[in-house]
C-alpha cells in the first residue's frame, strides 16, 4: 500500500468514526429511548457533524495527521491526534456559541471523548495492520549501495516508516581497486567479495525488488554498469542526491528537457515571527512550569545542599549564535552510577534539569529547540552543523524525543535538529512538549518497579515478553531523556 493510499483511507475511517462516535455519544447522553425530544437533540448535533467533517478533513492534510509522515511514534501519535481533537472541540464549541443553538454540553464532552479514543485507535490499527503485511512477508526488498552515513540514515529512516513495507536486506559497496563490489547480506556477519557480474544473480537469489544508491563518492563506472544491469532485470533504481547536507533546504525537483535539476528554496517561515512566539511561549509557559516543578525541586536543593554543601552548578554551553552562558543544572555526577541511590533517582528522572527553567525565563534557553553543547565541541562543527545554532537551545527537542542523549555524535542530533527547523510552528512545539511528558511519565510509572540490573535484564528479552506498543513505549521511555545532551 502506498502511503499515500494509506492517509486516505485513514482519513476515511476518521470520518466514518466521527459519524458513529456521534450517534454514541447521543447514547451516551439520552440513554437507548428515541422519542420526538431525543430526535430533536440529535438533530441539532448533525451540523457538529458536518463542521467536523470539513475541519478534520483540513486538518489532516494540514498536520499531516496519518501520524506516518515523521516515522511512526506512538507518543508523536498521541500528542498530534490530541492537538488536532483539542483544537477541532474548541472551534465547535465556539461555533456552538456564536450561533447560540442550545447543545448538551455533555454530549459534546463524550463526542470529543471518543473522537480522541477512536482516531488512537484507527491509526494503531493501520499500524498493526502494516505489522502483520510485514511479519507475512509483503514488502519491497530493498539493498543499498553504500556503507555510509547516508547509507545508514537511510536505513533508520526505512525502518522508522512501516507504511513503505520496505525491508533492507543488505549492503554493496565498491572495492579498493573498483572493479568488485562487496556485499552484505542480512544474514551474514562477515562481508564477501563478489565480481560485478556476479551481483544481478546474488540481488535475484535475494529477490530484491530495488536498489538505492547512498553513496558518498560514487565510482560511477562501476555504478552506472550495476544500474544499467538492474533496469533490465526489473529491479527498481532510486538513489539519494548529494551534497545531502544541502537538506535542511526545500526541494523543488524541475525537468529541463530530460535534466534533473534539484532547485534549493529557503523554508517558507518568517523566523522573525516564530521567535517572538516563542519567547512568549517560554515566558508564560516556563515561569507556570518552573511553579509547578517547585514541590520537588527544592527538596532536592536542600538535600543536595546539605550533602554536598552546593545544590546547583554552572556548566558553560554555547546558545544562539554561538554565543556562551551558564547552564543551571542540579550537583549531581554524570553518569551516577557511583552515587547515592537520591542522586540516581534525579538523574533517572531528569529532575537534574529542572533549574534550566530558570534560564528559559531568563532568555538564555527555549523550551523547545536543540540541545546546547559545550564550547569544545562546537568549535568540531561543520559548517552544516552550525546551522543548529540559529536558534536558542532548549530544554527537549526533536531530537531528544527520539532517544538520542549525550553519548550520541553531534552529527546525528544535528539531523534531527535540522529537520525541526526545516518545519517550525507553534504545534510542533506543543507537540514535542506532550511527547516529553508522555516520556517522563512512563519512566515515573516505570521507576519504582525496575531497578538498573532488572531494567537492563528485561530490555534483553523485550522483543519476547511485550507487545509490540508496550514495546515502543516502554522503550522510548527508558532511553530517551529530554534533557539529555
Amino acid at each position: 500500500m502506498k502511503p499515500r493510499h494509506l492517509s486516505r483511507w485513514i482519513l476515511l475511517a476518521d470520518l466514518c468514526w466521527a459519524a458513529a462516535a456521534l450517534f454514541c455519544s447521543d447514547v451516551l447522553r439520552y440513554g437507548m429511548t428515541w422519542n420526538r425530544a431525543d430526535r430533536i437533540a440529535i438533530h441539532r448535533l448533525l451540523p457538529f457533524l458536518a463542521a467536523t467533517w470539513i475541519l478534520w478533513t483540513v486538518f489532516s492534510s494540514w498536520m499531516k495527521l496519518d501520524c506516518f509522515s515523521g516515522g511512526w511514534r506512538f507518543p508523536a501519535v498521541m500528542s498530534h491526534v490530541f492537538l488536532a481533537t483539542g483544537g477541532l472541540m474548541g472551534l465547535l464549541l465556539g461555533a456552538g456559541y456564536l450561533a447560540q443553538r442550545f447543545v448538551s454540553r455533555l454530549a459534546l464532552a463524550y463526542f470529543g471523548v471518543l473522537l480522541y479514543l477512536g482516531f488512537l485507535g484507527i491509526r494503531y490499527a493501520a499500524r498493526s495492520m502494516l505489522r502483520s503485511r510485514f511479519l507475512a512477508g509483503a514488502v519491497r526488498k530493498v539493498t543499498i549501495v553504500g556503507t555510509g552515513r547516508v547509507a545508514r540514515e537511510l536505513a533508520l529512516k526505512i525502518e522508522r516508516h512501516p507504511e513503505m513495507l520496505c525491508k533492507v536486506v543488505g549492503f554493496l559497496f565498491p572495492a579498493d581497486d573498483g572493479v568488485h563490489l562487496n556485499v552484505t547480506p542480512e544474514s551474514a556477519k562477515a562481508s564477501t567479495t563478489v565480481p560485478t557480474l556476479g551481483v544481478i544473480e546474488l540481488l535475484r537469489a535475494q529477490q530484491t525488488d530495488e536498489l538505492i544508491l547512498a553513496l558518498d563518492k560514487p565510482a560511477w563506472p562501476e555504478i552506472l554498469n550495476l544500474t544499467g544491469q538492474c533496469r533490465e532485470h526489473g529491479i527498481h533504481v532510486s538513489f539519494v542526491p548529494e551534497p545531502y547536507e544541502l537538506y535542511l533546504s526545500k526541494l523543488d525537483l524541475i525537468d529541463v528537457d530530460g535534466l534533473p535539476l534539484l532547485q534549493l528554496q529557503d523554508p517558507a517561515v518568517s523566523y522573525a515571527f516564530w521567535s517572538y512566539w516563542k519567547r512568549g511561549m517560554d515566558i508564560g509557559l516556563g515561569s507556570l512550569l518552573l511553579v509547578i516543578a517547585m514541590p520537588a525541586l527544592l527538596p532536592a536543593v536542600i538535600r543536595l545542599h546539605w550533602i554536598k554543601g552546593r545544590a546547583v552548578r554552572e556548566e558553560t554551553r554555547c546558545g544562539q549564535n554561538g554565543g556562551l552562558f551558564s547552564m543551571l543544572r542540579l550537583n549531581v555526577d554524570r553518569p551516577a552510577n557511583h552515587a547515592s541511590r537520591f542522586e540516581r533517582m534525579l538523574e533517572k528522572l531528569s529532575l537534574t534539569e529542572l533549574p534550566q527553567l530558570w534560564n528559559v525565563v531568563r532568555g538564555d534557553m527555549a523550551l523547545v529547540g536543540p540541545r546546547p553543547e559545550s564550547p569544545q565541541r562546537v568549535q568540531c562543527y561543520s559548517e552544516w552543523q552550525r546551522q543548529r545554532l540559529i536558534v536558542k537551545p532548549g530544554i527537549t527537542g526533536l531530537a531528544q524525543v527520539h532517544g538520542l542523549r549525550e553519548q550520541h555524535s553531534s552529527e546525528e542530533k544535528a539531523r534531527f535538529d535540522l529537520q525541526y527547523l526545516l518545519n517550525p510552528s507553534p504545534l510542533t512545539d506543543v507537540s514535542l512538549l506532550l511527547q516529553t511528558l508522555w516520556t517522563l511519565a512512563i519512566r515515573l510509572i516505570r521507576y519504582p518497579r525496575l531497578s538498573p540490573a532488572i531494567t537492563a535484564s528485561t530490555e534483553a528479552g523485550f522483543n519476547e515478553l511485550t507487545s509490540p506498543f508496550l514495546q515502543e513505549t516502554l522503550q522510548g521511555a527508558h532511553r530517551s531523556q529530554s534533557s539529555a545532551d
